[in-house]
């Protein structure tokens, strides 16, 4: 039997994932790999507003501004930490972080709640974003970006570095920059990792 869904309540994407289906990873498998290729470079402008809005997300996290830095990705948007080296595939493999906007709302709402134990002491972080690259999907409202990140960490005495890169799907609603996809592609990705209890 065929179950309806009302348009209003796909709509709904903090509360159902609807918009994550087969064509979904098909569409994403395409786009990962393209992070490498050189193809249409976007203006000067539309790159100084792209890095702008990459150091905003960077602070915002890092001053603990999560409702904020949330509002800043689509309503059908990815958060992905993959496991394998540059993506793989995550029909197929595990991955650190998959989530969508229902999942990353959870995660959210789990650090304010108090009761996130390996976030007593709540980290403190500083990212460095740096090596900038944009260009623009074909005929479309979509701009790749690659960038390489670094994350200092210090929690209850310890300090660790995080480093790697990010891969970002961007787009522009109401004339406000909006994720996509964000890829967070750690250099040491597929070795042994203590639980990553922060937001990359």
């Amino acid at each position: 039997m065929k179950v309806m869904v009302e348009s209003h309540v796909r709509e709904e994407t903090s509360r159902y994932s609807y918009y994550m289906d087969l064509n979904y990873y098909i569409n994403l498998a395409q786009k990962i790999k393209a992070w490498g290729e050189e193809t249409i470079k976007a203006d000067r402008e539309t790159v100084f507003e792209i890095k702008q809005f990459l150091y905003r997300e960077a602070r915002l996290l890092d001053e603990g501004k999560m409702e904020d830095w949330l509002q800043l990705f689509t309503k059908d948007c990815l958060y992905w930490t993959p496991v394998t080296p540059g993506g793989g595939d995550p029909t197929k493999e595990i991955t650190i972080s998959f989530d969508d906007r229902r999942r990353l709302e959870d995660r959210v709402y789990r650090l304010r709640t108090g009761y996130a134990w390996s976030q007593i002491p709540a980290s403190r972080t500083i990212r460095s974003i740096s090596n900038v690259e944009v260009w623009k999907e074909n005929n479309s409202n979509l701009y790749r970006v690659r960038c390489n990140f670094m994350l200092n960490e210090l929690r209850a005495g310890k300090m660790k570095l995080l480093s790697g890169w990010y891969g970002f799907l961007l787009t522009k609603e109401n004339n406000d920059w909006k994720i996509l996809v964000k890829q967070n592609n750690l250099l040491d990705s597929d070795q042994a990792h203590e639980n990553l209890t922060l937001l990359l």
